[in-house]
């Protein structure tokens, strides 16, 4: 994976001068649908490699804050009780330096280690996770550290806040009804009601930001391990990430389950300009948190 995002000149890409950390973590083992997300990182820095680099929202050229891509997290070998660890020291060395970290799953699990680093760093943190599905099982496939269980670990490490959901176990729903206000159910987010607020009412000022992309409605995301019918679009997400970046201090974030198809690069494209629109959005969004 010797791609770099955005096919960035050295001006840019320096670590002693970039202000944000791309990190790829390509493990896949827990995954129980569709394979592949393991390619996902990959994918989606082949396709940054075609962005157009202004940002016409912006008007500014996100990049030149310096945007380094890391290597590859070394998961060879590494079990999914190991990943956490693994991934949180990775972490650390980037946070340990102020940088603004991205992580590239992967499957969801690989959030776990990134989310234990920033934890270190910032102690009053919350997550906001945008997902389609609950993650809120204790076990699945005789594993608590399946993708599944994601945002059961989340919340052993931090306030969870959940949004977007549409898919769900009993059991999970049982552990969502156990945590009011946290979790976000699709099916009552509607136009005019005030969930967007009481999102940013659920969160704490710092918060890291995980976004699996099923989170999207699949007609505009369908390379991902298990799409769900109903979801978010493109603008409407841009809106929702606006508001976030504009009254919280997102501090790291991740994009993961990217499951690329052959034949169809879109849905990496769209991964990779969303990572870029993060950037953006962290660094010159009016009226943010610098």
């Amino acid at each position: 994976m010797d791609t770099a995002f955005g096919d960035l000149g050295d001006e840019w890409t320096r670590l002693d001068v970039a202000r944000v950390v791309i990190l790829p973590i390509p493990y896949e083992r827990t995954t129980s649908y569709v394979k592949g997300t393991g390619r996902g990182p990959g994918a989606l820095l082949e396709a940054s490699t075609q962005l157009e680099l202004y940002d016409e929202e912006l008007e500014c050229e996100p990049h030149q804050i310096g945007i380094h891509t890391a290597a590859p997290v070394g998961i060879e070998g590494v079990s999914p009780s190991e990943l956490a660890e693994v991934c949180a020291q990775a972490a650390r060395r980037f946070v340990g330096q102020d940088k603004w970290l991205v992580g590239l799953g992967g499957e969801h699990t690989v959030s776990l280690g990134l989310v234990r680093a920033h934890k270190e760093r910032y102690p009053g943190l919350n997550v906001l996770q945008l997902d389609a599905h609950a993650d809120l099982r204790d076990t699945y496939e005789g594993s608590p550290y399946s993708h599944a269980c994601v945002a059961r670990r989340l919340r052993e490490i931090v306030p969870t806040v959940q949004v977007g959901i549409r898919s769900l176990s009993r059991e999970e729903a049982e552990a969502a009804a156990a945590a009011p206000g946290k979790v976000f159910m699709a099916c009552r987010m509607r136009p005019g009601s005030p969930w967007v607020v009481q999102v940013l009412e659920a969160l704490s000022r710092e918060v890291y930001l995980t976004i699996d992309l099923d989170f999207f409605n699949p007609s505009v995301m369908p390379s991902v391990g298990f799409p769900e019918p109903g979801g978010f679009g493109w603008d409407e997400t841009m809106r929702l990430l606006r508001v976030i970046f504009q009254h919280k201090n997102v501090v790291g974030c991740d994009v993961v389950e990217l499951c690329p198809q052959e034949g169809n690069v879109a849905p990496d494209f769209l991964a990779a300009k969303l990572v870029y629109k993060l950037i953006g959005y962290r660094f010159h969004l009016p009226g943010g948190v610098s």
